[in-house]
């Protein structure tokens, strides 16, 4: 069925921001497209497709009107799409159309960045309740000045840009219903990890995760498991000494100011069901090591959530996979989980901002 289109930008619907905040919290979540050549424009038009039957909570997409129309054909969607020009518009729309607030000008890549600050901005300025970014690949963004790791950087620098002060530390967390776990370096070659390790980053990472476990997933006293870096956490120094010089003594500082933290324990024996029932969350030494296990249980269900940011932010537990754009093969469910564990973080956190109980 082809797709239809609304092209008229739709009048101003809803609450103004205070009015949202007292009727039940509901703020739209801000969606970015992603890379259009990928899996995002698909998920996220097969998710709306699905709104209803998923009870998912109203979100708009920042993004490419065109290039999303063009994938609804593709797909053989019946989507309507309706312009914006504010988040506030999308609630009173999402029964009935994808609200999209388009950016303009340039190419694929500018397009792409565009769409991710104009949704970090909505989520600061309280615009929108949260953000959740689908997938791109840094190597389609031709910016000189856009010299960081990651996405994930790219939204410390944007905390920075609209709020000012020291940039935040952005920590990224896997979630999903059987496991949460956190790395303590992410996109570093392996042979680089054990130099990258210090104290202070282990610590300052088991910190960011249990105040988020606390003031985002309300858990009121989180306990905290830390992984070796080494097989079988070192084996008392027969197989790396940094368990015993360095993680050992950190746990065991952190524990005795208070923390509910644990180790280190070899990560081979720290992922079973038995053993994911003594803890909240994993903190673990590097990239692997974390993914492998949360992949494994929960491969179409992982959500990447970015702790210590002043906002919200999700994205679905998976790259662009090119390959599958246009094809109808892509599953949205890492997505749909994304979308709502962003309202949920996002209510708890604006609750708690207005001391709504």
């Amino acid at each position: 069925m082809p797709t239809s289109n609304i092209d008229e930008p739709v009048g101003r619907h809803g609450a103004t921001r205070e009015a949202s905040q007292a009727l039940n919290l509901a703020l739209p979540l801000a969606v970015t497209m992603g890379d259009p050549a990928g899996v995002g424009p698909d998920i996220t038009l097969a998710s709306w497709h699905q709104r209803v039957a998923l009870d998912l909570p109203a979100f708009a997409v920042v993004g490419d009107r065109d290039a999303l129309a063009r994938r609804a054909q593709q797909l053989g969607l019946a989507v309507p799409i309706a312009p914006i020009s504010e988040f506030a518009e999308a609630g009173a729309l999402f029964a009935r159309a994808l609200p999209l607030l388009p950016v303009g000008g340039g190419d694929a890549g500018a397009k792409i960045v565009a769409a991710i600050e104009r949704a970090v901005a909505a989520a600061i300025a309280g615009e929108a309740l949260a953000v959740v970014t689908n997938p791109i690949t840094k190597s389609a963004l031709n910016f000189a000045d856009l010299a960081y790791p990651g996405h994930t950087e790219y939204l410390a620098v944007l905390a920075v840009r609209h709020l000012g002060g020291t940039r935040p530390r952005p920590v990224m967390m896997l979630v999903a219903d059987e496991l949460k776990v956190v790395p303590a370096t992410v996109h570093v070659p392996l042979a680089a990890v054990p130099s990258r390790l210090t104290a202070a980053l282990i610590g300052d990472t088991i910190a960011i995760t249990a105040a988020a476990l606390r003031e985002d997933f309300g858990v009121a006293e989180p306990r905290i498991a830390v992984a070796g870096l080494n097989p079988h956490a070192g084996e008392g120094g027969l197989i790396g000494s940094e368990e015993a010089t360095m993680i050992a003594p950190l746990v065991a500082a952190l524990a005795a100011a208070g923390l509910a933290v644990s180790g280190p324990f070899a990560a081979d024996t720290l992922f079973h069901a038995e053993a994911r029932r003594s803890y909240d969350a994993v903190v673990a030494m590097y990239h692997d090591q974390a993914l492998i296990p949360l992949k494994t249980l929960a491969f179409d269900r992982g959500v990447n959530i970015t702790l210590g940011l002043p906002f919200v932010r999700t994205s679905p537990d998976h790259g662009t996979a090119f390959a599958l754009a246009g094809s109808g093969q892509a599953r949205p469910n890492s997505f749909i989980a994304a979308v709502r564990l962003a309202s949920e973080v996002g209510r708890r956190r604006l609750a708690a901002a207005v001391g709504a109980p």
